[in-house]
């Protein structure tokens, strides 16, 4: 008794230690979790490459660069362009002496309590700012040091992705000997269901966001609105936020209309409305992977995540959701991990342990033994989507009984 007793103390003191060790280096477990998403996310495209001969992998490398540095100048441009319409909201709002509301409300109570519980938009302005802008100075130097800490942070994780992506078979062999031998298996079915469903997962937000954002900026731009990109910009971003983010996609342009126009506002606001059932009717559907979605764990992860780590919380808490629906699924509800996926996990492994054989040899590389290997490796990979796609689907019924 007293034996069990001190391993179950032991247990709960080394579990709580390493929660403290976690937390006092959140961030560094942050960055590692984003770059191992992004490397889920280029995974595709690695293996695309590999496939290749070497003038094709060299010619979609220089096509990937070009396109990184469109993608690069286009962010610039979108992020100068906003700055430069969120200048001319401030200027607007600073001389703004009354709020703009519709002529059906004029003398209403609403009215008077806007008017008696809010004063006008200039003095909210000039209190926000600071008398004569002594706040000013110091908002600036925090924005400043929040990119600089952005930027820093960008590169370590691009940094990290692309060693994720270049050492990942060694990576894998490295932490998967940690487990015991008969967890290896499993373990690596886990990962690599996870690598997937993460991938496809980042793929499908970022072209919902891009599709939002490109006809929110089209629509407000039509309709004559003075920041079309600014808004656009903010309703691309918003709308990633999980389950609330098509509500926040709607919230802007209606606070808008309370300064610039009530007209334009209204507008704006139902094509905003127009747009998100679009996108939910046609567009989401093609895209989202209903297996994966629990709002409610969602949520969850997100208001704990954003009160502990700000803002990166939104980012990581929609693919920590899905890791933990994967790990419940595969650990609880289905504890045999899918024979196939088993099998082509342990010939990569094998063939990668060949390679290294070769490698060593004294003798000269025959080329029919180099041509063979390549051909195999070739051939797994190709393989290896193929087997999971004809897997038999799991459901995610099971968790969400157990969340809500």
């Amino acid at each position: 008794m007293t034996k069990q007793l001190a391993k179950f103390s032991a247990s709960v003191m080394i579990t709580l230690l390493a929660l403290v060790v976690l937390w006092q280096f959140r961030i560094v477990v942050v960055y590692v979790l984003i770059s191992l998403t992004l490397a889920a996310a280029l995974h595709p495209l690695i293996q695309l490459l590999v496939r290749r001969g070497i003038i094709v992998r060299v010619a979609w490398t220089f096509l990937f660069l070009i396109v990184l540095a469109g993608v690069g100048f286009l962010l610039f441009f979108i992020g100068k362009t906003a700055i430069s319409e969120v200048q001319l909201l401030a200027d607007t709002v600073s001389v703004q002496d009354e709020w703009k509301l519709p002529l059906w409300l004029k003398g209403s109570s609403f009215q008077l309590a806007l008017v008696g519980r809010l004063p006008p938009p200039s003095e909210l302005f000039d209190a926000i700012i600071g008398n004569q802008g002594r706040l000013v100075l110091p908002a600036i130097l925090e924005i400043t040091q929040g990119i600089s800490s952005v930027t820093s942070g960008i590169l370590i994780i691009l940094f990290l992705s692309i060693y994720w992506v270049i050492s990942q078979v060694h990576f894998e062999r490295l932490w998967l000997s940690l487990l015991p031998s008969d967890l290896r298996k499993q373990a690596r079915d886990i990962w690599g269901t996870m690598e997937i469903e993460i991938g496809a997962y980042i793929h499908h937000q970022i072209i919902r966001s891009i599709i939002a954002g490109l006809l929110l900026y089209l629509g407000y731009w039509l309709f004559g609105s003075p920041y079309p990109m600014f808004m656009a910009l903010v309703g691309a971003l918003v709308y990633l936020v999980p389950v609330v983010g098509a509500v926040l996609v709607v919230i802007s342009p209606l606070l808008l209309g309370l300064v610039i126009s009530v007209q334009l506002s209204a507008l704006t606001v139902l094509y905003t409305l127009i747009v998100l059932i679009a996108l939910g009717i046609w567009i989401n559907p093609q895209l989202s992977n209903h297996r994966w979605d629990n709002p409610l764990l969602d949520i969850v992860l997100l208001i704990l995540l954003t009160d502990a780590i700000g803002m990166i919380g939104i980012i990581i808490a929609p693919p920590l959701s899905v890791i933990c629906q994967i790990l419940w699924s595969r650990l609880v509800s289905h504890r045999q991990a899918s024979g196939a996926a088993v099998q082509i996990s342990d010939l990569k492994e094998r063939l990668v342990s060949i390679q290294e054989i070769i490698k060593e040899m004294d003798e000269p590389h025959l080329p029919l033994i180099t041509s063979s290997m390549e051909r195999l490796f070739s051939l797994i990979v190709e393989a290896e989507p193929i087997l999971r796609a004809s897997l038999q689907e799991e459901p995610s019924s099971s968790i969400n009984g157990i969340v809500s």
